[in-house]
């Protein structure tokens, strides 16, 4: 019976084997792997092909926008947009690209009573806040090409990114308070579109992100109010940014 159903099972196969089953590669010695691995090389010629033809390399950002920020810092800030954007974006294929770039935003304090970071009859009335950051991260685009037209054709991808922001608060309205001035590194991260304008060349991108900065100032305590009834107990929370760019390709 064995012998009967190994002659059978040879039989079905007969002169029927695929033409991609070799000999050498079903003899003793035979290296199916070889093939499987210049299979690999050549998809990915294919692949590099299709990427200097039809990708970007390279991609200038310049965007406006808003900055906001929750907890402490969002309650005691009035924002004063818009927020600016210059960034550079790097392609590798197309679903992975590097960027630097720099940010800025401008804020706003406002106390009408002596703080405890002052003396005791001195009002530090409006304080100016400007915050510049410079960043580098990644982004990760999506592959869409299963997917309807509409959702293709907006790029939709994920970010990270590593950050610096420096942050001036300024005393306009006192100057017997000196200005603090200081840094911070932080983390960011978020999503964005990018839809053509012209394929290759130019974009519109919008962008969102969540922001948290160890500011050097997240726990001071100098703007409570000096008589204890109120103020801000400390400056942490944290930010989010909302950028509509430009986008050129090259």
């Amino acid at each position: 019976m064995g012998l009967s159903f190994s002659k059978l099972t040879f039989a079905q196969f007969g002169n029927s084997l695929p033409d991609q089953f070799d000999t050498d590669d079903l003899s003793i010695g035979g290296d199916i792997f070889n093939d499987f691995n210049e299979d690999l090389e050549s998809e990915q010629v294919l692949e590099d092909e299709r990427f200097y033809n039809y990708g970007r390399f390279v991609s200038l950002n310049l965007g406006l926008g808003v900055t906001t920020f929750s907890g402490n810092r969002g309650a005691a800030y009035d924002n004063s947009p818009p927020s600016i954007n210059i960034g550079l974006n790097a392609f590798t294929n197309f679903q992975v690209s590097y960027l630097i770039g720099v940010a800025y935003s401008k804020h706003g304090m406002f106390f009408p009573n002596p703080i405890s970071g002052g003396g005791e009859t001195q009002i530090p009335g409006q304080v100016d806040v400007n915050m510049f950051r410079v960043y580098t991260g990644f982004r990760y685009y999506i592959d869409t090409t299963d997917l309807n037209t509409a959702i293709t054709y907006s790029n939709p991808y994920g970010t990270m990114r590593l950050e610096y922001w420096y942050v001036n608060n300024a005393f306009i309205d006192n100057d017997t308070f000196e200005d603090d001035d200081g840094g911070g590194i932080g983390f960011g991260f978020g999503g964005g579109l990018e839809f053509p304008v012209e394929l290759k060349q130019s974009y519109i991108n919008v962008e969102f992100l969540v922001h948290s900065v160890a500011f050097h100032d997240r726990l001071t305590t100098k703007f409570q109010n000096r008589d204890g009834t109120g103020g801000v107990t400390d400056l942490t929370g944290l930010g989010y940014t909302t950028f509509v760019n430009y986008v050129i390709s090259y």
